[in-house]
């Protein structure tokens, strides 16, 4: 990918936090192998000055991320994505329509599952986790998905997508059959098409306490233009 302007990637700013919009294919932190591939702190650090992480998006998820400008601000925000007082809602398209319009995924799960480190289900080692998914759009033969995640597993709504039968489009570590319920209303006739490149969820917007302001504040993020292009592909398969 093309490293963004650093302007190109922010939505707000102010002494305590900066709010991004994070494009598909950069890192949000450090790579662990090659630390010369870029990632949000080293484009943004030079312009905006020290950055520090308050949580992560994977690598091909695009949307909303929060950084902290001081520990104090670092602090607080850590405190309530552990408290659970942050409301996150992120949107999927998905393979298969749903034939519910809410649901409730209430799989336990645990990290590192199995050989490729994928979150697995599991009823009797998992920890509780929880989503809410809302069907927003069908079509032929995929959905449009927002989810919100009340816990925050690794790939949580990646997992619980895939046992529900409905996986995200182009996930590489999801997407595939041994993953999906035997229980999945998902036919094995539907077509292979992706009309995306990269794992097609996006986090739409994020709520929180500000640190400083201590307001609730509300920021969302737009579609990038792969995901605006994929779900007019798809909606022209009707």
């Amino acid at each position: 990918m093309v490293t963004p302007e650093p302007a190109e990637l922010v939505l707000y700013q102010d002494p305590a936090i900066l709010v991004v919009n994070k494009p598909p294919g950069l890192l949000s932190l450090q790579d662990g192998y090659d630390k010369t591939i870029p990632h949000l702190v080293t484009i943004l650090a030079p312009e905006y000055g020290p950055l520090l992480i308050v949580h992560r998006l994977d690598r091909d998820t695009s949307g909303i991320l929060i950084m902290a400008r001081t520990v104090e601000a670092h602090r607080s925000l850590n405190e309530q994505f552990q408290r659970r007082n942050v409301e996150k809602v992120y949107h999927a398209l998905v393979l298969g329509v749903p034939t519910w319009h809410e649901m409730s995924a209430s799989f336990p799960l645990r990290k590192n599952g199995d050989r490729k480190h994928r979150t697995i289900i599991d009823f009797e080692l998992g920890k509780k986790a929880w989503t809410d998914f809302i069907r927003l759009k069908k079509f032929p033969h995929h959905a449009l998905v927002e989810a919100h995640p009340h816990t925050g597993y690794t790939h949580q709504i990646r997992a619980h997508l895939a046992h529900l039968g409905f996986p995200i489009l182009a996930d590489p570590l999801y997407g595939e059959s041994p993953l999906i319920s035997q229980a999945s209303p998902m036919s094995t006739t539907l077509p292979l098409i992706s009309p995306i490149q990269r794992m097609a969820l996006h986090a739409c917007s994020i709520t929180f306490t500000h640190p400083t302001q201590l307001e609730r504040i509300t920021f969302s993020a737009p579609y990038p233009q792969d995901f605006v292009d994929a779900t007019i592909a798809l909606d022209r398969l009707k």
